[in-house]
């Protein structure tokens, strides 16, 4: 029964520079995946943009992605837009991020446990099981954990362990391969979750924003409402791509000065 399934949140980190249809997506097929295990019901989906310190070339004001991502989710009734990660002075490590939402989730569901809250609520039960919160990602988040001097070994094993990650494959990336490359992952296999997605969808930020400077159209790549925002602020022209050009990635400067090991060492 779908009372006996532990209430699950699902956590999208990233730079949605913008968001894409392919970024909500994965939220629908996520959910699909999870409820299918029969062990989960998923009660709600947050974005998380990242804050303008990350340093990414092309990066716009935090302000014009968050407007973005809320226009994008108006029509979803499960999926919300979080402003915290955003409003950070300096970019917040993913399970930084993870510990922060999971404290208030676990907090949400005490104040209602407390209140005996009726079935409308997510949480509706003292008795329910304490709600999860996952992190929802692309194949190509896996492969990430690859690269020198971008990840700590502890918040891999932290947020594999304590949270659990959602991975929708995309394109040719076998993230069955990254799990199997990597001991940590593989050490927490089942709290790794991989999502086929067989209906396939390219869509990329990247090529809506080299289509978007080159003046061509986006039409049914992202929503009407984010192109029109698009066009209303004048953002992602060649002025704006170059934003942050030549800056290195925030990570690799912060993760610079903390002990970095490979994964598999």
């Amino acid at each position: 029964m779908a009372s006996c399934r532990v209430p699950l949140v699902l956590l999208a980190c990233g730079s949605f520079n913008p968001i894409t249809n392919q970024h909500m997506r994965l939220f629908e097929l996520a959910r699909d995946h999870m409820h299918s295990t029969g062990r989960f019901e998923v009660v709600g989906g947050i974005v998380s943009p990242v804050s303008d310190g990350y340093g990414k070339q092309g990066l716009v004001p935090a302000k014009h992605r968050i407007s973005m991502a809320k226009l994008a989710l108006q029509s979803s009734n499960w999926v919300t837009v979080d402003e915290w990660e955003s409003q950070q002075p300096d970019w917040t490590e993913t399970v930084v991020t993870m510990r922060y939402h999971h404290g208030r989730i676990l907090k949400e569901y005490e104040q209602s446990a407390g209140r005996h809250s009726d079935a409308s609520e997510n949480f509706a039960s003292p008795s329910s099981p304490f709600p999860q919160l996952k992190l929802l990602c692309g194949a190509d988040f896996l492969s990430s954990f690859k690269i020198p001097g971008l990840w700590l070994d502890d918040h891999v094993e932290e947020l594999v362990q304590r949270f659990g990650l959602v991975c929708v494959s995309r394109g040719s990336l076998q993230p069955e391969r990254a799990v199997h490359e990597s001991d940590t992952l593989f050490r927490h296999r089942r709290n790794v979750f991989l999502v086929r997605e067989w209906v396939r969808n390219e869509t990329s930020a990247t090529e809506i924003r080299r289509a978007l400077r080159r003046d061509q159209s986006v039409k049914y790549l992202i929503p009407d409402s984010v192109i029109e925002y698009i066009h209303q602020h004048e953002l992602y022209t060649e002025d704006s791509e170059r934003r942050n050009e030549g800056t290195a990635l925030r990570p690799l400067i912060k993760q610079a000065h903390q002990p970095i090991k490979s994964l598999d060492d």
